[in-house]
């Protein structure tokens, strides 16, 4: 009915209109437990390997440039970053793995830190973005933390990253390559540079 259809697109409306970023700001970093992550405000995580474009991602999403601090150097960020965004929900930037440049001592902690906040702590995410790379896929330590994340029953977003470096003719096989690794879960073609999925993601985190 006339009636129906008005109400369906009232909803699409309200569903463009409420799911966006408008307010963002910075909290706090944290190296161990902390108990404001504990207060209760819901949690989506962002995780990945170093130099995959996390810090960049939460940039593109929040429109503010240098909310979270980007580096070309791989492993810069080696402790959580916090930030509220709509004064409702935490973003929670957390330090890439897999960078073989750092020291062990350095690399060990980094993995200490992600495995409390994931794994033993009572701490439960609205979401967790597993960002990747789209041109190089899934790789072994990709999918070493997307099983750890599924063991432990967490809700995760595949978030492939710089689609706009891919060229035409690789498109296809590796869509095709990312989509059967990740069986079961969201994936969100994504790219800062060329505005892709920014819509997509910013309703996925925030519904």
């Amino acid at each position: 009915s006339n009636s129906e259809g008005s109400y369906t697109q009232i909803l699409n409306i309200c569903y463009d209109v409420c799911m966006k970023v408008n307010s963002a700001k910075f909290i706090k970093e944290i190296a161990s437990d902390d108990e404001i992550l504990g207060n209760g405000i819901p949690q989506v995580a962002f995780i990945g390997r170093s130099n995959v474009g996390k810090s960049t991602v939460i940039n593109t999403l929040t429109k503010v440039k240098d909310l979270a601090r980007t580096s070309s150097f791989p492993g810069r960020t080696q402790r959580i970053n916090l930030f509220l965004i709509n004064g409702n929900t935490y973003f929670v930037d957390l330090p890439g793995y897999g960078f073989a440049r750092l020291s062990h001592v350095e690399r060990e902690a980094i993995t200490d830190l992600i495995d409390s906040y994931f794994f033993h702590s009572l701490y439960k995410q609205k979401k967790v973005v597993l960002i990747i790379d789209a041109s190089i896929g899934l790789t072994d330590t990709d999918l070493d933390m997307l099983r750890a994340l599924e063991e432990h029953g967490k809700d995760v977003i595949i978030l492939a990253n710089k689609i706009d470096k891919l060229k035409n003719s690789e498109y296809k096989k590796q869509v095709k390559k990312i989509e059967d690794s990740t069986v079961g879960h969201p994936i969100i073609f994504f790219s800062s540079e060329s505005k892709v999925g920014i819509k997509e993601l910013t309703n996925a985190v925030l519904d």
